[in-house]
């Protein structure tokens, strides 16, 4: 496990420095490229299930494993996100795309369950989904998506297939947006300091309450952490009668974020293209996209893959993040949302993976179970809890 010397760490930027310094992007070469290809082929001759696949199922050479571990490591350092460019997801079919993938991220981190059915890769396509609805989610829309972050330490696309028309991606500084705040108004610091509850959009454990307390801010002595997503902040407000309402200095501090996020000023705009792997760090950055109109032929229309990995570099998080994250060491397997079809396949996976990276594991378990949560919302004065949903 390495640690970020505090000088290389991510720190505050805004569109125009990102538009001058290209350090971010990276670009796969020939040598590179062929290694990923030769790890297909061998891959494809095993037919092994994904969950069953180890490194040695998918030899990757020393350039291409390279390649990989610098995109992880420039998450965790200038800029929090990377793109590397050039897959050949034109040669391959969309199972292969898939084994491809997965067998990369055997090099990157531990990947984690992303949704009610516990998935460990997602397609991000129009499925017919719909966003702002109880239990929505935005991977299987068209729509556009409000400012977030995901529930791990890096979030990887990879777009195999881009749309007819839009569907931009778009990145803020998170850094950039507390620095903004503390300026302008340093009294919602605190406020954003505070535990938000959010809603698991039916993503929890059985075992665990629908939703769960987090602040915006974090509270780590020496490492920035931020987290938002306002949508199932407001549905935790409204789906849930018992959860404390949000105070007039929180409601603030969210209309002020979701006012200066989509501004010129922090959000960078990028195009993804066939073959681009954008990996961003959620602790560092939020992001976005516009909405996208697809082709009518199914061959043709949008499709990127997402995993959300843990990975042997991150930083520590707040101690009071353990509710959510499940872990908060450096370099931990931590975040995803367990959803209710967890596999005994997936549970050897990420222990053989995290011994296979060296990353600190425990197995899961709720840190707050539905029982804690009833007790501790029967012990909240009934005037927390007055008030209409915002």
């Amino acid at each position: 496990m390495s640690v970020v010397d505090p000088s290389k760490r991510p720190f505050a930027w805004t569109p125009d420095q990102v538009k001058q310094d290209d350090s971010w992007i990276l670009r796969l070469t020939n040598e590179q490229v062929d290694g990923v290809q030769a790890a297909v082929a061998h891959a494809k001759r095993l037919d092994k299930p994904l969950l069953a696949m180890e490194q040695a199922d998918f030899p990757l050479p020393a350039a291409s494993q390279d390649a990989l571990q610098q995109a992880i490591d420039a998450t965790q350092q200038r800029w929090g996100m990377c793109l590397l460019k050039g897959f050949p997801v034109d040669d391959w079919s969309e199972d292969e795309t898939r084994m491809a993938y997965w067998g990369m991220s055997l090099y990157m981190g531990v990947g984690r369950t992303q949704n009610r059915a516990s998935q460990y890769i997602n397609d991000v396509r129009d499925a017919g989904g719909s966003y702002k609805v109880k239990g929505g989610r935005g991977y299987n829309t068209n729509a556009g998506l409000d400012f977030h972050q995901d529930s791990c330490d890096v979030v990887a696309l990879l777009c195999r297939r881009t749309a007819k028309s839009g569907g931009t991606s778009k990145v803020v500084s998170s850094i950039a947006l507390r620095d903004a705040i503390q300026k302008i108004r340093p009294d919602l610091i605190e406020a954003l300091k505070t535990r938000y509850f959010h809603s698991y959009q039916g993503t929890q454990d059985p075992s665990q309450p629908p939703y769960y307390r987090l602040s915006i801010l974090g509270s780590h002595p020496e490492y920035f952490s931020a987290r938002s997503n306002r949508k199932n902040t407001v549905a935790a407000q409204n789906d849930f009668p018992e959860v404390p309402r949000l105070t007039a200095a929180q409601t603030e501090a969210l209309d002020l974020l979701d006012t200066l996020m989509p501004t010129d000023q922090f959000c960078y705009s990028m195009e993804l293209e066939r073959g681009d792997l954008q990996l961003l760090n959620n602790y560092v950055t939020l992001h976005s996209r516009t909405p996208f109109e697809d082709y009518e032929e199914p061959d043709l229309k949008r499709h990127l893959l997402r995993l959300w990995l843990a990975i042997p570099g991150s930083q520590p998080l707040p101690d009071d993040w353990l509710e959510y994250y499940g872990d908060t060491r450096a370099g931990s397997v931590r975040g995803g949302v367990r959803g209710s079809s967890i596999t005994e396949e997936f549970l050897a996976y990420e222990k053989r993976q995290a011994a296979a990276l060296n990353m600190p594991f425990t197995t899961w378990k709720p840190t707050v179970t539905k029982e804690d949560m009833q007790a501790y919302i029967a012990s909240v004065s009934p005037s927390e809890t007055a008030g209409s949903p915002v």
